[in-house]
């Protein structure tokens, strides 16, 4: 059985490159050669090796959605894209140890892994859940879902592909509405374009835990125009 002790990475980090390990790829931060490397084709054999439909989530956490959207749909491939490295080991843990052989986890910034890597017009849906609040005014400008990202998105994306962002701040989900309108975005719910009680989109750790304390979920799917 696979530990944590099994992945890591083999270099230091002035000699950092992207990486391919089993079912993992490692983006490094502040490294200017990434154009040199993507985009990969999902057909390679160091990702998933066949041409099925591939599904992203952003912000993967601990993989308790991503692992079980994909052992339930076993024709899709499922990328899990989280950027802290003990979080990505942890999904990546999950899928050797819960034989889930259509999920790959990429360690990276969302920002870059999209921009340079998934080839153009490939992704049938990605799905951001919970990303990073940054709920203080003056940093609100980290936060992922803005009209940069929509750009890199809608690259990747395949005619007609759908992008679901879930959050529990009412502020971001306010942004991200006025974000998705501007970049023409097609809603796939009715006015206020959210739900806030769709049970079959499955689980989450940050969905369990602020429903619990009794915030209101904003699930907000989107179908890219074509």
């Amino acid at each position: 059985m696979k530990t944590a002790k099994d992945l890591k990475i083999p270099y230091s980090w002035p000699d950092r490159y992207p990486l391919f390990l089993e079912n993992f790829f490692y983006i490094p931060g502040f490294y200017e050669g990434h154009g040199n490397y993507g985009p990969v084709p999902w057909e390679d054999p160091r990702i998933f090796g066949n041409s099925r439909s591939v599904a992203i989530e952003y912000c993967s956490g601990n993989g308790q959605w991503i692992g079980e959207r994909a052992k339930q749909n076993p024709g899709t491939n499922w990328v899990a894209v989280e950027k802290c490295f003990e979080r990505a080991r942890k999904i990546w843990l999950k899928l050797h140890r819960e034989s889930i052989p259509n999920l790959f986890v990429v360690c990276g910034d969302a920002n870059t892994f999209t921009q340079y890597y998934p080839p153009s017009g490939t992704v049938s849906e990605i799905h951001v859940n919970f990303p990073d609040p940054w709920p203080k005014r003056r940093h609100a400008q980290n936060r992922l879902v803005r009209l940069p990202f929509l750009q890199l998105v809608d690259r990747i994306l395949s005619p007609g592909g759908k992008a679901t962002f879930v959050t529990d701040d009412p502020p971001y989900a306010s942004q991200m509405l006025e974000e998705l309108s501007a970049s023409g975005w097609r809603p796939l719910l009715e006015s206020p374009f959210y739900s806030s009680d769709w049970n079959e989109y499955g689980s989450s750790f940050f969905a369990d835990l602020w429903k619990e304390k009794g915030r209101q979920i904003y699930s907000m799917p989107f179908e890219k125009i074509l």
